[in-house]
């Protein structure tokens, strides 16, 4: 599997997959994480490859007792209702400095949601079967702050549950399936409850409020790189949300537009353009045929995730 850690494996977005061969589990609202487990001693690193174990010194033991395994995971904070809650989670994710780490450890706690091992005790077990690696990961014992979540065989209680419980939506795996590291693969499908999907700022303007609307798009994936334009985003800002986003769009002007092409002049009058590098989860009705998004609010900033990481739908 080399020598670095590994790249997490990518569900593609679609609707509920049905009939035998399918396993479903919730879709968890934490930051994706590999632990990488060495003499007990644990790392976590994040989807791109960034380690972030020192963010998180209450996961430090979920390794005791076990050597050179791979898991792969969530990290979350629950809210007072036992909910992941991103929102919570924000204010653990890059803190580096030993002491706030600890002091947050205590006051916002987080627990890794394991539901996936690529390696155990030495042995390679990527190319085994999802429901051979459930079986595998389930014989695992580990540290207190470790859950291993559970796994369904029947997709629409699922999705019903995950509606009951104010979950994000959920994950079906083929149970035939191998684990391809850092591949977006038809054998797992992400259902999410509503329609959302994240999108990188290239531009904002002021408005009534300071903040009026951010400008969005995707990498467009062609020479010359830019942002494919998808829609300017007003709605679902709140007060906190537009200091965030003012605070973290801040130092990042640009004189250029960096969107590919042209943003219609309704869109782009007063717009202030920055690097394209703050990426936004934005929920929608639906697209339009060239790609706009119709009925756009702002749900929420991704500070897990680079531009690198947005994909068009």
């Amino acid at each position: 599997m080399g020598t670095g850690p590994p790249a997490p494996m990518l569900a593609s977005t679609g609707p509920l997959p049905s009939g035998p061969g399918w396993s479903y589990e919730f879709k968890w609202d934490g930051i994706r994480a590999i632990a990488v487990i060495s003499a007990g001693a644990t790392r976590f690193y994040a989807r791109s490859g960034v380690e972030v174990t020192a963010a998180y010194p209450e996961l430090a033991a979920i390794g005791e007792g076990l050597d050179d395994t791979v898991l792969d995971g969530e990290v979350v904070t629950l809210d007072e209702a036992g909910r992941p809650s991103f929102q919570l989670l924000a204010e653990r994710m890059h803190v580096r400095e030993p002491r706030l780490a600890a002091r947050l450890a205590l006051t916002l706690p987080v627990s890794y949601l394991a539901f996936d091992v690529l390696r155990a005790a030495g042995r390679d077990v990527v190319a085994s079967s999802y429901t051979s690696r459930r079986d595998i990961l389930e014989a695992l014992s580990l540290g207190p702050r470790a859950v291993i979540p559970p796994c369904f065989d029947d997709g629409p209680a699922t999705v019903a549950a995950s509606r009951d419980n104010a979950l994000e939506g959920v994950v079906a795996k083929r149970a035939g399936s191998h684990y391809l590291p850092g591949l977006r693969s038809p054998d797992w499908v992400k259902v999410k409850l509503e329609e959302s999907c994240e999108f990188v700022v290239g531009g904002w303007r002021p408005g009534k409020r300071a903040l009026g609307a951010l400008l969005v798009g995707v990498p467009a994936g062609v020479p010359g790189g830019g942002l494919a334009f998808r829609g300017r985003v007003g709605g679902g800002i709140s007060n906190a949300s537009e200091k965030a986003l003012l605070d973290a769009l801040r130092d990042l002007p640009t004189p250029r537009s960096p969107f590919a092409g042209t943003v219609p002049r309704e869109d782009a009058r007063g717009a202030i353009w920055v690097e394209p590098t703050l990426v936004i989860e934005v929920k929608f009705s639906h697209r339009t045929r060239d790609g706009r998004l119709r009925f756009p609010r702002f749900l929420r900033m991704r500070p897990d995730l680079t531009a690198s990481d947005v994909h068009d739908g």
